[in-house]
C-alpha cells in the first residue's frame, strides 16, 4: 500500500486493515513454516504495510 492511499483512509478502516494484515501475516508464516511458501518477500511487504499503517494513526493521534 502506498502511504497517500492509506492517509485517504479513515481511521477505523486503517485499524480494520491492520487486522487484515496481521491474519495474512500469520498465514504466511505458517506457509513459510511448513515450506508451502513459494515468495517469501511477500512477508516483508505485508510487514511494511502494517508499519506505515500504523505510522499515520499514530500521527493522527499526536495531531489531537
Amino acid at each position: 500500500m502506498k502511504v497517500n492511499d492509506i492517509r485517504g483512509m479513515e481511521t477505523a478502516e486503517l485499524e480494520k486493515q491492520v487486522e487484515e494484515f496481521k491474519k495474512e501475516l500469520f498465514s504466511l508464516r505458517f506457509q513459510h513454516a511448513t515450506g508451502q511458501l513459494e515468495n517469501t518477500a511477500h512477508i516483508k511487504e505485508v510487514r511494511k504495510s502494517i508499519a506505515k499503517i500504523k505510522t499515520v494513526i499514530r500521527e493522527r493521534e499526536l495531531q489531537k
